[in-house]
């Protein structure tokens, strides 16, 4: 089962970095998404206290923030876990937000057209489905952060 977390305000680099290693310690979450505009190109002329786009630490693995955080897909199997999900945001994101739960599947999980003309007809592992694009380089918009067994 997929949810959305929308917050009704874009996270910072700060709340983002709280809120996805507190989403992550649960045993329960498979896959996380973040999703929303890009940085803007311009940001690393701001002085430092302004940018948002830096590194930030998941699950102990450095990960560059390349977005701004307006949405949030989990990825989990029971529906209880959804109580522990809203306590985490309602601990980091005062000012509100929306867990819906609406459709079938947030995140993709069976390869789409892009990843097959990003990686050829080759099986790929399933945490890469549905994360290609095609126009930039894997590295620069995917990170996997392993949990420990």
């Amino acid at each position: 089962m997929d949810i959305e977390i929308f917050p009704y305000r874009v996270l910072g680099s700060d709340t983002t970095e709280k809120l996805l290693n507190d989403l992550e310690s649960l045993d329960d979450v498979k896959r996380t998404v973040i999703h929303g505009p890009r940085f803007p190109k311009g940001e690393a002329t701001l002085p430092p206290k302004y940018r948002e786009r830096r590194v930030i630490t998941i699950n102990g693995e450095d990960v560059v923030l390349q977005v701004k955080t307006a949405r949030i897909f989990l990825e989990i199997t029971m529906e209880s876990t959804i109580k522990e999900v809203e306590k985490i945001c309602e601990e980091h994101i005062p000012y509100g937000f929306d867990i819906n739960q609406d459709r079938a599947h947030y995140i993709r999980k069976e390869q789409t057209v892009t990843d097959r003309i990003k990686y050829g007809n080759k099986e790929i592992p399933d945490e890469l489905v549905g994360m290609a694009d095609q126009y930039s380089k894997f590295d620069d918009h995917v990170k996997i952060i392993k949990k420990d067994d």
